[in-house]
């Protein structure tokens, strides 16, 4: 879904020729398939141990007022059946050239580690580890940014035309006060999330991940909805059918997933849930010792926040469906194609 909406923006600045675009496109998401091969590879070579001492939550390996972080979480991922001594992970940390590893969750830190030590070995030893773990931090860092740029560039073009309405001189491009505006938005929204990932006592990946798969997917259905009415609009609703197809899978996929992940009963599930479930611990008094009421109220904000947010989505993804519907028939009245670009603005 990013890659239909963002990557449809930035592709064309690759292209000398259109006859390129598969090579260019079809070739870019074949690197990316690399790239998570890359990353499943590095997370088989690493111990069991050192996996989920790197991936569990803190709040989980050591509780707060935890004296000896490093002691604890061997203890704790040991008593999971992965046996790992505190030694081993101060080696690890020392060799990769870190302070610690515990709770370093997200992927890129496991990536990493993974991919340090098997550039050492296959390079007979040339350079170190650390040397290794951070030209990975480092690739990864720039396949991240690279992305986020496009993203925010995107995001900005977007809300500058929403803020037209309010304003029209808002809508321009050109205009340096309005970028720099739009722009500031977009990051301090992304970089909330972004925060409130890092700072999350379950690690943010726990309530980021469902809402960036439901998300994404429903990218990818707004996408193809976009491309089913430009076919109708050129009058080749013939092969429509190819777009609409995929949609409705999506569409049926996403809208079913937001409604369980909002919705559903299931404390494990459903963000409300969720929330309901650490309030009433708060409420009732029966705080569990890896956590502290703070955390716990930050729990229950953060998937309220999620829940919020799921419901919005699939308000925006209806609402796009049905306006697309309306496009596709009003589209079949008129007996030549309607599609046109319009002119350029600044």
């Amino acid at each position: 879904g990013f890659h239909a909406l963002i990557a449809s923006g930035t592709t064309p600045k690759m292209l000398a020729n259109e006859n390129q675009a598969c090579l260019i496109g079809y070739g870019g998401m074949l690197m990316e398939s690399f790239v998570a091969i890359m990353a499943l590879v590095s997370a088989c070579i690493i111990d069991p141990g050192v996996y989920f001492a790197m991936n569990s939550p803190m709040a989980v390996l050591a509780p707060a007022g935890t004296v000896d972080v490093v002691a604890s979480a061997a203890q704790v991922v040991s008593g999971w059946g992965f046996t790992i001594t505190p030694e081993t992970l101060t080696h690890i940390a020392n060799e990769v050239g870190e302070q610690s590893i515990i709770s370093r969750a997200g992927g890129a830190p496991t990536l990493a580690v993974g991919m340090a030590y098997i550039l050492h070995g296959a390079l007979g030893g040339l350079m170190d580890v650390s040397f290794w773990y951070h030209f990975a931090i480092l690739f990864e860092a720039l396949f991240i940014l690279t992305a986020v740029d496009a993203g925010t560039r995107a995001a900005r073009f977007m809300l500058q035309d929403l803020l037209g309405v309010i304003s029209p001189n808002l809508k321009r491009t050109d205009s340096l006060p309005a970028n720099l505006l739009a722009t500031a938005l977009c990051v301090l929204a992304w970089g909330y999330f972004l925060h409130q990932g890092v700072v999350d006592p379950l690690g943010g990946i726990n309530t980021l991940w469902p809402l960036f798969g439901i998300a994404n997917q429903m990218l990818a259905g707004m996408a193809l909805m976009l491309c089913a009415v430009v076919l109708f609009k050129m009058k080749r609703q013939r092969y429509a059918w190819v777009a609409l197809v995929p949609t409705a899978w999506l569409l049926i996929c996403t809208l079913t997933a937001g409604w369980q992940k909002a919705f559903s009963p299931d404390n494990k599930v459903g963000f409300l849930a969720i929330a309901n479930k650490f309030q009433a611990m708060i409420d009732s008094g029966k705080i569990p010792a890896q956590y502290t009421e703070s955390q716990l109220s930050q729990l229950v904000f953060n998937n309220r926040l999620d829940a919020g947010l799921t419901i919005f989505f699939m308000v925006v993804v209806v609402v796009l469906a049905l306006y697309s519907l309306k496009t596709a028939l009003a589209a079949l009245k008129v007996d030549k194609p309607t599609a046109k670009e319009t002119p350029y603005e600044p």
